[in-house]
């Protein structure tokens, strides 16, 4: 076979060499041990828990003094949603991941671009070439049926799966016979010839689980496909070696692939990058564990957690809890210190499914919250409400005082209260001081209810005085429950039941429902120095005559 004819016969057109490609993208200036990554999302416009636990990458690269860029993988068209890279961007950016160079909303940025695969058609079809020239790729015109009869002969005689051997039907055919199909118009792929054997293993240093052997790969897999454009294999490993990639982060879905990736690299004569294999995000379903879906769980989008309004912190310090195993170690130490002073390191990366909790992100994000100050709660809530809840938005603004005052409620000291995680929760739980969203939810306690009820409420009000420390407020509580035939003594109450109407705990619940509508909320004198004197008496008087 005369390679040269051939090569040329299948891109006429491509005059550069990979030696031409060397000089555009020389390697980087960058200190010894500085990490080039990146993360590379298809453009579908479905932005993923997956995107940001890989964006782990950033803070690898930035504190090496590396670089992290942002690839856009838009090879497979048909898959490609408008405004899509906009949406990666716009929540990476909402992360707080900065990305130094790579594609933008509006174009790109940096000297290793374009960072958009389908505008680096040339390239690839460069590297291609450069193979066809070396007998280590060749045309392929197999049609779909031709490949379905292939796959259904090994599924009968019991034999691995793929383009091999003798099933690599245009792996030896001559020159002339090409050419044939070309004139004829017949669409091809470009295919490597791989002289790996199945017997053979390869060694492989991954950055999270060490050294690995994979078996060597033996099929000829498709390098570019009919329109020209490269699969994911190959073109992953040109752009990764042209944009000076040193760590590839990604998900362990791709292990079965590396052999291939490798081979790739091997033959080019390129460095391999470090290839790092997260463990897969996976759930508990019922006793068992099973990777988050797409189709089945709405937590796998990023978009679930910033339309419920987790703090992009918070999310962080559980995600670091997920990835690296010191983490929270470390954070018990340094539970006031911004996230990214905390050292990453692959080596403390988990190897096995890191199971995703959302219970626990809810506790960290409520431990997060109760720790920060009522102004940052307040201003966290508020942007949050401007996009998703403008109601809120706007009687936050208008009732800026009451908001900031009611979010102080059980604030600070050493048990801070933990009533929400997240911004619509926080919404939720505070509209009972607005009196614009105040409703009953509970039902009143059953030994506070009927007569009782107008009893206890009028001996509180006759009582109630804003002057009164809490201190005084609580004593004045107690005598009332006790005049009224309750037990200031939960404990009396429950020892001798048939002695007392009920207990503190009924009284104090019915005025708590009175002022909030529910049975389990904060301090009372904390809720009615926040609501005012003439509207914490306009409720009770209400719910007595209720």
């Amino acid at each position: 076979m005369d390679t040269t004819a051939l090569a040329n016969l299948l891109f006429p057109d491509i005059t550069k060499t990979i030696g031409d490609y060397e000089t555009i993208y020389p390697p980087r200036d960058l200190p010894e041990g500085a990490v080039v990554t990146r993360i590379a999302p298809s453009p579908t416009g479905f932005v993923h828990l997956g995107n940001l636990y890989n964006a782990i990458g950033e803070r690898l690269a930035h504190q090496t003094g590396g670089v992290f860029y942002l690839r856009i993988e838009d090879t497979d068209q048909k898959r490609e949603v408008e405004g899509a890279v906009e949406a990666v961007i716009d929540a990476m950016t909402f992360y707080g991941v900065h990305f130094d160079e790579g594609a933008t909303a509006d174009g790109e940025t940096g000297a290793y671009g374009p960072y958009r695969q389908r505008q680096r058609k040339e390239l690839y079809q460069t590297v291609a070439k450069s193979l066809v020239l070396r007998g280590l790729a060749y045309p392929c015109f197999c049609t779909e049926d031709d490949l379905k009869a292939m796959h259904e002969q090994q599924e009968a005689a019991k034999e691995n799966y793929g383009y091999y051997g003798k099933y690599a039907l245009w792996r030896d055919r001559s020159i002339e016979d090409i050419k044939a199909e070309l004139d004829k118009g017949t669409e091809w792929v470009l295919r490597f010839r791989s002289e790996g054997d199945p017997a053979h293993t390869v060694e492989v240093q991954d950055g999270i689980r060490g050294t690995l052997k994979v078996q060597e790969n033996y099929t000829d897999f498709v390098l570019l496909k009919s329109d020209g454009i490269p699969t994911y294999h190959f073109a992953h490993v040109c752009d990764d070696h042209f944009m000076r990639t040193t760590h590839v982060i990604r998900d362990e879905s791709w292990l079965a692939t590396l052999p291939i990736h490798v081979q790739l690299f091997d033959t080019l004569g390129w460095a391999r990058p470090v290839y790092c294999h997260t463990a897969t995000l996976m759930k508990m379903d019922g006793s068992s564990k099973r990777k988050l879906s797409k189709r089945k769980d709405p937590e796998l989008a990023l978009s679930f957690y910033r339309e419920a309004g987790f703090p992009q912190e918070a999310t962080w310090l559980y995600l670091l809890t997920v990835l690296n195993s010191n983490f929270e170690e470390w954070h018990l130490a340094n539970p006031d210190a911004d996230s990214r002073a905390f050292t990453f390191s692959l080596e403390k990366m988990s190897t096995s499914g890191a199971l995703f909790d959302l219970e626990k992100l809810d506790n960290i994000c409520r431990e997060y919250l109760s720790r920060q100050s009522a102004d940052t709660v307040y201003d966290g809530l508020l942007a949050w409400a401007k996009q998703y809840d403008p109601a809120l938005a706007a009687r936050m603004k208008a009732k800026s005082d009451l908001y900031r005052a009611a979010i102080g409620v059980g604030r600070g000291g050493d048990k801070p209260r933990k009533d929400y995680g997240n911004w619509r929760d926080a919404a939720a739980f505070l509209s009972f001081y607005d009196a614009d969203t105040f409703t009953i939810t509970d039902g009143c306690p059953e030994n506070a209810d009927g007569e009782m009820r107008q009893a206890i409420l009028t001996a509180y009000l006759d009582s109630l005085s804003f002057a009164d420390t809490p201190e005084e407020w609580f004593a004045k509580v107690k005598v009332l429950t006790e005049q009224l035939g309750y037990a200031v003594q939960p404990k009396k109450y429950k020892k001798n039941p048939e002695l007392y109407k009920g207990s503190i705990v009924d009284v104090t619940n019915l005025i708590r429902v009175a002022l909030t509508g529910r049975q389990n909320a904060p301090d009372i004198c904390e809720i009615s120095h926040v609501l005012g004197e003439a509207e914490t008496r306009r409720r009770l008087e209400a719910y007595m005559h209720a």
